[in-house]
C-alpha cells in the first residue's frame, strides 16, 4: 500500500470518529436514558414484589374464604358460604391470581406442610408434603456423642430437594413451592421382600396429569429408592427443552466431638462417566469454599460426605452433562460443618409415562458397607497415597472387620494389628540389629582410624566406609527401625481418624479413639496454643516419651554416630518433638499404635541382645575382614575406564 492510500484511510477514520463524537448523545441525554432504564427496572421490581404479595394474599384469602375449585378446570367454579361483599370479590380475585400464576399447577399451589415417614430396621426418613422432599433422616443404630437418641443425619430446612420444570415454553416451576399428597402409604418395611413405600403426588388441573415422587425402602438397607414419575405431562412441560434440572443441597450438621476435624474431612465427592466409558471418583476441596462445573462428563452419583456418615444421590442410569457443585465453609459457624449444593439434570422426552430412577444412600462411611454398594463409594474413605493404601486395604481393614462384631475393645485390636505388623517386619528388624551390633563392636577400629588421621575428615570417612564394607555393617542401621515405621505411620495417618470402627470406641481414659484424648484442657495460651494446642493428650505424650527413650538408647548403643553424623542425631531427637505437636490433636488410636510399636521394639532389642553373642559376632566380623572385598560390576567398569584413560595419556 502506497503513501497516498495510507493518508486517505487516515482521513476517512478521522471523519468517522468525529461524526460519532458529535452525533452521539450528550451528558444530559445519557442521564435521561439512565433515569428511564432505572425507572423501568424499578417498575419491574415493584411489579414482581406486588405479584408475590398478591400470590401470598391470594393463598391466605383463598384458605380463609374456603374457595373450592373444580380440579378439571383452571377457572373458579364455585364459592361456598361466601356473602356477596368485598371479601367475596377479593376471594375470587385471589383465586384468579393463583390460576394465572400457576395455571395447571394451581391445584398444588396451596396446602398444609404435613410430614410422613418411611422406615426399616436401619433408617427412618421423614418426607414433607411441601415439595415432596426428604427433610430428615434418622440412623437408628448410631447416636451423637453423649446423646442417647438416634443420630439425625440432617433435619428441617437444612435440605434442598427440588425439580426445576420448564412449563408452557415460558414458565419456570419449582416443586419445592408446591404441595404433594400421599397416594400410597406403607410406612414400614417388613421381613423378607416386603418394602416400605410412600408415593407423593403433585396434582395438576387435569386428574390424568401429575408428577409422583415414589420412595421405597427395603429391610436391612441404607438405600432409599427414589423414582420421579411423569404422567401425561407432555402438554404442560415445555417441548423446547429435553431436560429436567434437579437441585439437591444440604447444610451438614456437626455430628462428632470436634467440629474442626469434621470440617477437614467433609465435602462433595462424585463419580463421573467419561466419554470413553471409564468411571472416575473425584472430590471438591475439603478445606475451603469452592464452585465447580462438570460440563463434559456425565455423572453416576454425588455424595455429601461427612467424617463418618454420607448422604449420596445415585442415578440408576446417569445424570446428563453440565452438573454444578458448590461447597461453602463458614469457619465461624460451630453448628454447621459445611454447606453443599449440587445441580444435576436428567432427560425428559415428553412421553405419556416417563420415569427417572434414583437412589439415596444414607449411612455410615464403613468400608465394607460402602463397598457392598458396588459403586466405588468406598473411595471416599482416605486410605492413603499410592502403595500406602494397600497396607490399609489388605491388612488394617480386614483386621478391623474381623473384630467389628466382637466385644473386644478396639484398643486391644490395635495391639493385635501392631503385633502382626511387627512380626511381618521381624526379619528386617533382626538384620538391622546385627548391623547395629557390628557397628558397636567396631568401635576400637573406628577410634584407631580417628587417632591415625586426626582432623582429616575425608581420610577418616574413607577408611571408615572401607571398614564398614569389610565387616558388613552400616552406619545408618540405627535409623532403619524408625524409618521403617514412617511408611506405616503415613498409611495409618489417613485411615485412623476416618476409621468408622474407632468412632466412639472407649479405651482406658480415651472416650473416642478416632479423635484425641484430652486429660487436661488448659485453654488458650499464646504461642503454646498455636504449636501444641489447648489441651494435653496422654496417648500422644506416651508416644513422645517412648520415642525419645528409644532414640536415646539407640544413640547410646552407637556412640560413633554422635561424632560422624551430628546432623542425623539432632534430626532423630527433633522428629518426636514434631510428632508430639501434631499428634496432640490427632487420633488417640494412632498415638496408641505408635506407643505400642515402640514398646515392642524395646522388647525385640532386649531379646536380640540375649540371643546374639557378641563374641560369635566379633569372630564373624574378623572372618569377613580377612576375605577379599568383592567388587560390584559398576566398580569393575569404573576401574577399567580409569585404566584405559591412564593408558591413553601415556601414549
Amino acid at each position: 500500500m502506497d503513501r497516498n492510500s495510507l493518508i486517505g484511510i487516515g482521513i476517512i477514520g478521522a471523519i468517522l470518529i468525529g461524526w460519532m463524537y458529535f452525533s452521539g448523545p450528550n451528558k444530559e441525554e445519557l442521564a435521561a436514558q439512565k433515569r428511564m432504564i432505572d425507572s423501568i427496572a424499578m417498575a419491574d421490581s415493584l411489579k414482581a414484589v406486588e405479584t408475590a404479595k398478591q400470590i401470598a394474599e391470594a393463598k391466605a384469602i383463598a384458605d380463609t374464604a374456603k374457595i373450592s375449585t373444580d380440579t378439571s378446570k383452571t377457572a373458579v367454579t364455585s364459592v361456598t358460604a361466601v356473602p356477596a361483599n368485598s371479601d367475596s370479590l377479593k376471594a375470587v380475585q385471589a383465586a384468579k391470581v393463583l390460576n394465572d400464576t400457576y395455571r395447571d399447577f394451581a391445584a398444588s399451589s396451596k396446602g398444609s406442610d404435613t410430614l410422613y415417614s418411611i422406615e426399616n430396621n436401619l433408617i427412618k426418613a421423614i418426607v414433607s408434603s411441601k415439595g415432596g422432599k426428604v427433610v430428615s433422616v434418622e440412623l437408628k443404630e448410631y447416636n451423637r456423642p453423649n446423646e442417647p437418641n438416634p443420630l439425625v443425619l440432617f433435619n428441617g430446612d437444612s435440605l434442598t430437594q427440588s425439580l426445576e420444570i420448564n412449563a408452557y415454553n415460558s414458565m419456570a416451576i419449582s416443586t419445592d413451592s408446591l404441595y404433594f399428597v400421599p397416594e400410597v402409604q406403607e410406612p414400614k418395611a417388613g421381613p423378607g421382600t416386603k418394602a416400605a413405600q410412600l408415593t407423593m403426588r403433585m396434582k395438576t388441573s387435569n386428574p390424568a396429569s401429575y408428577i409422583d415422587f415414589v420412595y421405597k425402602l427395603k429391610q436391612d438397607s441404607y438405600t432409599l429408592d427414589y423414582d420421579v414419575v411423569f404422567s401425561n405431562m407432555q402438554g404442560i412441560v415445555s417441548s423446547n427443552r429435553n431436560d429436567i434440572t434437579m437441585n439437591w443441597g444440604m447444610q451438614l450438621p456437626t455430628q462428632e466431638l470436634h467440629i474442626e476435624k469434621e470440617k477437614q474431612t467433609s465435602g462433595i465427592f462424585y463419580q463421573t462417566i467419561e466419554p470413553n466409558g471409564e468411571a472416575e471418583v473425584d472430590n471438591m476441596s475439603l478445606v475451603s469454599s469452592e464452585e465447580k462445573s462438570i460440563p463434559e462428563s456425565e455423572l453416576k452419583w454425588v455424595a455429601f460426605k461427612q467424617q463418618f456418615f454420607s448422604s449420596v444421590l445415585i442415578a440408576k442410569t446417569k445424570f446428563i452433562k453440565g452438573s454444578l457443585f458448590n461447597v461453602y465453609v463458614d469457619q465461624t459457624n460451630s453448628d454447621v460443618v459445611k454447606s453443599d449444593k449440587a445441580t444435576l439434570g436428567f432427560m425428559y422426552e415428553g412421553k405419556p409415562s416417563e420415569t427417572f430412577s434414583m437412589q439415596f444412600f444414607y449411612g455410615p462411611n464403613q468400608y465394607h458397607v460402602l463397598k457392598d454398594q458396588n459403586l466405588d463409594l468406598e473411595q471416599m474413605i482416605p486410605m492413603g497415597w499410592s502403595v500406602f493404601k494397600y497396607l490399609n486395604k489388605w491388612l488394617v481393614v480386614p483386621i478391623f472387620n474381623a473384630f467389628k462384631d466382637s466385644s473386644m475393645s478396639m484398643g486391644w485390636v490395635i495391639l493385635i494389628l501392631t503385633l502382626i505388623i511387627k512380626i511381618l517386619l521381624l526379619p528386617i528388624a533382626y538384620k538391622t540389629y546385627l548391623s547395629s551390633a557390628k557397628m558397636r563392636l567396631l568401635k576400637p577400629e573406628i577410634d584407631a582410624i580417628k587417632a591415625k588421621h586426626g582432623t582429616d575428615t575425608m581420610k577418616v570417612n574413607q577408611e571408615n566406609m572401607a571398614l564398614y564394607k569389610k565387616a558388613g555393617a552400616s552406619p545408618l542401621s540405627g535409623c532403619i527401625p524408625a524409618l521403617l515405621q514412617l511408611p506405616i505411620l503415613i498409611a495409618l495417618l489417613n485411615f485412623f481418624p476416618a476409621s468408622f470402627e474407632l468412632r466412639q470406641k472407649e479405651f482406658l481414659w480415651a472416650t473416642d479413639l478416632s479423635t484425641y484424648d484430652s486429660v487436661w484442657d488448659f485453654g488458650v495460651v499464646p504461642v503454646i496454643n498455636t504449636i501444641y494446642g489447648d489441651h494435653m493428650s496422654l496417648f500422644a505424650l506416651l508416644m513422645f516419651v517412648s520415642t525419645m527413650v528409644y532414640t536415646w538408647m539407640n544413640q547410646k548403643m552407637m556412640p560413633m554416630n554422635n561424632q560422624q553424623m551430628p546432623g542425623m542425631q539432632v534430626m532423630m531427637y527433633l522428629m518426636p518433638v514434631i510428632f508430639l505437636s501434631f499428634m496432640n490433636s490427632y487420633s488417640a488410636g494412632l498415638s496408641w499404635y505408635y506407643f505400642l510399636a515402640n514398646m515392642i521394639t524395646f522388647l525385640q532389642t532386649f531379646l536380640f541382645r540375649k540371643l546374639v553373642s557378641d563374641d560369635k559376632l566379633r569372630a564373624k566380623i574378623n572372618d569377613n575382614m580377612k576375605k577379599p572385598i568383592k567388587k560390584s560390576g559398576f566398580q569393575q567398569r569404573l576401574e577399567q575406564m580409569q585404566k584405559q584413560q591412564a593408558a591413553a595419556k601415556r601414549k
